[in-house]
């Protein structure tokens, strides 16, 4: 019997030692695939930027591992204490953070695809409206597109147009009898529509203008013109036909393409609607996103996504994250529809006089949403182009009891023409702006006009902001302009408008403090500063690779040439030229 006891306790003691053995055989292993550089890349030979400090500081090398940064320091110490990972020489480049977009509309990137550019240059080709036309008549040509269908165009602009005004209904149904056409203005706060399109939306002589809405008539009567902006837009953008579910899938590559070939490992869907949640959650839930998508919900469908558990905030999900509640309160300034203080230098959209714009929600009702949000624990971000909807921001943020200490940080988006005594609410309330400087290129001149050299030349102020301690951050607001950070660089080094007038030079940031405005800035605003935005040990490995470091180029207008190189999402190439 001990005999027995003695051989079952000896089999059992074997056993155990086995397993320790495979145990320690197993840990072994994962020491040494750690040491051998499985899913390590060392970055070495070239301009290393960080980001980090309020200075340029540079370092050697930089090393990632499944898609975190696990070293930045010395070559000589990363090729020692990484000795198998893969080299990349940078061969002299520049490598930075990738850039994060602060503000723009990716679902329009996806289908844009599905629409003609009808913008001028340097966004497109168009010149006059003829030029227009023959750019609507092409795409129906190529697209095989049949009588009786849709055909959509983007990115007109009049003030850029030889004819100076608004295409009307009148122009197309001469060129397009049999279809319904819809051409969005540049601003992405209006269109002009054909006769076929109004008479789908539903918009006659007898359609009353809506409260925060514009429709153009035609001179001496009650009758449609063409051209539908603000809150007359929103509800005919909301039932515009789309591509499936389906298709919008398939469209996902190629929007996501337009952002990293520009460096961005990062973008915004800057108002969405329920229905493009959902297209967004159905795409990262079958894992086509490869870049960060940081979706803003809109106020007008709170009641639906608030609290709701199908729409999560501030978590990612598969690259997708619902980042904050958006409201937008006016317009454009090119389109005279952003809401002014005081009245515009010319007249409103229908020769009205003393047009100071629109607003698209009273200040009492914005602030009780505002609350909730707050509340609601929410982040709150506003469009707000005009210093009256920039003052009915701040009153809503300070009536929904935000302070700079609670680290609420409510966003202000364009916040272009800010009166100098906001900057001080500003600092107040812990507001962060995010600015367009590219206005000051593409409308400058229009801008001028419509409001004057004093109002215009403070147009984002990101000097005067930054000099206050404000982080701030400078966006494209694609497709509006052109998905370009060296453009958007160059515009806030600048701020040199289209004929050639330097617009607000007392604004000028230099070459450091622009690429913050497109890495530590935006990620210090959606709250991922211990995320991404910098190369930092613990950060995620998102890179953009330079043909040219910014820094190191004395003639300003040179910025605009420099080309991405490739761009590196969590240690994976996402783009390579």
């Amino acid at each position: 019997m001990i005999k027995k006891l003695f051989l079952l306790v000896l089999i059992f003691s074997t056993i155990i030692s086995c397993k320790n053995k495979e145990t320690e055989t197993n840990s072994e292993k994962t020491i040494s695939e750690t040491k051998s550089g499985v899913n390590q890349t060392l970055y070495f030979n070239g301009d290393i930027i960080t980001m980090e400090g309020d200075k340029a500081e540079y370092t050697e090398a930089v090393v990632q591992q499944d898609g975190e940064i696990i070293f930045v320091g010395a070559k000589g110490e990363a090729l020692k204490s990484y000795p198998n990972a893969i080299n990349i020489d940078l061969q002299g480049k520049t490598m930075l953070p990738g850039f994060i977009d602060p503000h723009g509309h990716f679902m329009s990137a996806v289908l844009m695809t599905t629409q003609v550019n009808c913008a001028s240059p340097p966004m497109g080709t168009v010149t006059d409206i003829p030029s227009m036309i023959k750019k609507l008549q092409d795409f129906k040509e190529e697209k095989g597109i049949k009588d009786g269908e849709w055909i959509v165009g983007w990115g007109y602009d009049q003030d850029l147009l030889t004819e100076k005004r608004h295409i009307t209904k009148m122009d197309l149904d001469k060129a397009f009898p049999n279809n319904k056409v819809l051409i969005v203005h540049i601003s992405m706060h209006g269109a002009v529509l054909n006769s076929k399109a109004l008479e789908w939306a539903e918009v006659d002589e007898n359609y009353k203008t809506p409260e925060g809405g514009v429709v153009a008539r035609i001179e001496g009567s009650n009758e449609p013109a063409g051209l539908l902006m603000e809150m007359a837009y929103m509800p005919v953008f909301g039932k515009l036909p789309q591509p499936s579910e389906d298709e919008m899938m398939d469209l996902m590559d190629a929007a996501q393409m337009q952002y990293t070939s520009n460096g961005y490992t990062h973008a915004v869907e800057g108002f969405t609607h329920i229905k493009d949640m959902n297209t967004l959650k159905r795409a990262a839930k079958e894992d086509r996103f490869f870049m960060d998508i940081a979706s803003l919900p809109g106020f007008t469908e709170m009641d639906e996504w608030l609290n709701n558990p199908e729409y999560p905030f501030g978590e990612y999900n598969n690259h997708l994250k619902f980042a904050g509640g958006k409201f937008t309160l006016d317009g454009s300034p090119q389109g005279l529809t952003a809401y002014m203080a005081e009245p515009y230098k010319v007249p409103g959209p229908n020769g009205e006089e003393n047009w100071v714009g629109n607003t698209s929600i009273p200040k009492e009702e914005l602030a009780k949403l505002a609350k909730v949000m707050v509340e609601n624990n929410v982040q709150i971000m506003f469009h707000a182009n005009g210093d009256g909807a920039i003052e009915d921001a701040i009153y809503a943020i300070e009536n929904a009891g935000v302070k700079a200490g609670g680290n609420k940080r409510p966003i202000i988006i364009h916040s272009q023409f800010q009166k100098p005594e906001h900057l001080k609410k500003y600092v107040e309330l812990g507001i962060s702006p995010t600015y367009f400087t590219n206005h000051v290129f593409y409308w400058g001149d229009v801008h001028i006009r419509n409001v004057g050299i004093e109002k215009a030349s403070f147009i984002s102020p990101m000097k005067a902001a930054n000099d206050l301690g404000i982080v701030t951050s400078n966006h494209t607001d694609f497709n509006v302009t052109l998905l370009d950070p060296f453009f958007v660089m160059w515009t806030s080094m600048k701020r040199e408008t289209r004929s050639g007038k330097i617009l607000g030079g007392d604004q000028v940031i230099d070459g450091y403090v622009a690429l913050q405005s497109l890495t530590t800035g935006p990620a210090y605003q959606f709250f991922e500063e211990n995320r991404k935005g910098k190369i930092k040990k613990g950060l995620l490995a998102d890179f953009v690779i330079l043909d040219t470091n910014p820094l190191k180029i004395e003639d300003v207008d040179a910025i605009k040439n420099i080309k991405v190189v490739e761009t590196i999402k969590e240690g994976k190439t996402v783009y390579k030229k």
